[in-house]
């Protein structure tokens, strides 16, 4: 720790004159808030919290601005969204700028020229359904690209991508490669010939050579990631799985300081063997910054991508398919398998799964485990969970599984779920949250960064309001309240993830991670919660980000 850091640290913070929204057990509001040595020492009135100001103390007067805690990151893929410092930003709006396929592949023809031969070139973030011509890239249009580099585009979803010629090259794939497990490699249905187009572990197997970086552009990757989750009020982080490579890394750069948000680490199922059964050392990387949580599996893919698994046919047809239903990342005996493995070691679980094929699948692994070796308080989770029914709550409650919904996909893909992927009423029922409400049954909300930028205020406005982008409502009857969303974010999220004593609330003893927000969520226009500016954010009572205000 430098000197500067531990003048910070020793020093009283006291911020007076604004709203405190605590998001404790009684959801009480107070005005004050001091902090010493990292943690929170006071909350009350500004009267009441004056009493802990000593020399050393910085007063804050927030001048009627609102603190919340920290947003808790409950399930994304930190730092990737930083790939953007290295690769190309390839999303439409409304997140990007492309509108078709010919400015995709101008925007990756920039990108290559003036490159190293033989470098790579990576995309991420195009959307099909989003481009004027409503269809995947394929492989003739990447070689149009470069023919001197590897090209790999990854699809918003993650589940999906293309490559070039030297791309597959480079991974061994050619006409006669079996398809993985878990995944496809596509073919033309006439000649036989490779497309270009992968679909899940395929997929995932060309991303990782893509994406193997230099030392120096990991670091640019994890300084952009930084600087983005801190300007939107995030303070813990999640890496959802995390291969061992992907872990020794994150863990070094927590430890250098170049990561002050806090970090949990979900391995992957490779990893976390090696976890359990003592051939992969933990025990020295849980640090205050770092933490280990759960196993991650993944069960299907994207419902956008047409991976998903579902018990009944996609809404449009895929690829002519009336019948077709997407299919499992991890059949039900593999993951029954898994679970059992990681549930009797004690392990938490984490597990993908967007189709409700998948959800039945999920349910039967958990529900096996817990009879060979029941466990009180697993808090194994469902994550995604977008297409669940209602009987499948019923047993998620039953079996003390917790989900963590996709809210956001009811803005950024909501009139394509009504319309094209999912039909009306899958649509309207889809991260069912007001529902599991009801039911009794906690949960998170999450954004899958980099799926959708880190941007908490605007999934609580997405979990309240359930508009789509072209400002249609999505499921009316799903909607929850903004304080339903802000817990979901903070207090349920930590909840979730066993860290509930000591983060996402503001509450005496606990970590100092809070933000100011220029608004109370609480009590404006619920239509407005995502125009809501974050004005500082705080790890441990340290300022990581401030806006700069404007002139005027």
């Amino acid at each position: 720790m430098t000197t500067e850091n531990k003048e910070q640290l020793d020093e009283t913070r006291i911020f007076i004159n604004g709203t405190v929204l605590t998001l404790d057990a009684d959801n009480r509001t107070t005005e004050a808030v001091a902090v010493r040595n990292g943690r929170i020492e006071a909350v009350g009135t500004s009267k009441e919290v004056k009493q802990q100001i000593t020399g050393q103390s910085h007063i804050v007067d927030l001048q009627g601005q609102t603190v919340i805690p920290g947003f808790i990151e409950a399930h994304g893929h930190f730092p990737l969204s930083g790939l953007d410092a290295v690769g190309v930003n390839l999303n439409s709006p409304p997140i990007g700028s492309k509108t078709c396929i010919s400015e995709v592949i101008e925007a990756l023809k920039k990108k290559a020229t003036g490159m190293e031969k033989g470098k790579w070139v990576f995309g991420q973030g195009y959307d099909d359904t989003n481009l004027a011509e409503k269809r995947l890239l394929v492989r003739a249009e990447l070689d149009e690209v470069s023919t001197d580099h590897p090209v790999f585009v990854n699809h918003i979803s993650g589940h999906l991508g293309t490559a070039n010629s030297l791309a597959l090259e480079a991974a061994g794939f050619d006409a006669q490669t079996p398809d993985p497990e878990g995944g496809v490699i596509c073919r033309d249905a006439e000649t036989g010939e490779l497309t270009g187009e992968l679909e899940e572990t395929a997929n995932f197997m060309v991303c990782q050579l893509a994406t193997n970086l230099t030392v120096d552009e990991n670091q640019a990757v994890i300084k952009w990631a930084v600087e983005d989750y801190a300007r939107n009020g995030v303070t813990t982080v999640q890496s959802g799985f995390t291969d061992e490579t992907l872990f020794t890394g994150l863990s070094a750069a927590s430890q250098f300081g170049q990561i002050p948000l806090r970090v949990v680490i979900w391995p992957d199922a490779e990893l976390s063997e090696k976890m359990i059964t003592g051939k992969f050392e933990t025990e020295s990387h849980n640090t205050e910054l770092f933490q280990i949580g759960a196993a991650k599996i993944i069960g299907d893919g994207s419902i956008q991508g047409y991976t998903a698994y579902l018990t009944e046919p996609y809404h449009t047809a895929y690829k002519n398919d009336r019948d077709y239903r997407g299919y499992p990342v991890t059949e039900r005996k593999v993951m029954a398998e898994l679970v059992k493995k990681f549930h009797r070691a004690g392990m938490q679980i984490a597990i993908h799964g967007n189709g409700d094929a998948t959800i039945d699948d999920i349910i039967y692994a958990v529900d096996a485990a817990q009879k060979e070796c029941p466990r009180e308080d697993h808090r194994h989770m469902l994550i995604h969970c977008q297409t669940a029914r209602h009987d499948q709550l019923d047993e998620m409650k039953r079996l003390g599984i917790t989900p963590s919904f996709f809210s956001a996909h009811a803005y950024y893909w909501g009139d394509r779920h009504y319309n094209i992927f999912l039909g009306p009423e899958r649509a309207c029922r889809q991260n069912p949250a007001r529902s599991a409400l009801e039911k009794g049954i906690r949960f998170s909300i999450h954004l899958d960064t980099p799926v959708t930028p880190i941007n908490p205020l605007l999934l609580v406005w997405s979990a309240v309001n359930r508009l789509s982008t072209g400002g249609n409502p999505i499921g009316e009857d799903e909607r929850i309240s903004a304080l339903q969303a802000l817990r979901a974010t903070t207090i349920d999220a930590a909840w979730q993830i066993f860290q509930e004593d000591n983060r996402g609330s503001i509450e005496v003893g606990k970590l100092a991670d809070l933000v100011i927000l220029s608004e109370n969520p609480l009590t404006v226009d619920k239509t407005q919660i995502k125009d809501i500016r974050v004005e500082q954010t705080f790890v441990g009572g340290r300022s990581v980000y401030q806006r700069i205000q404007d002139s005027a």
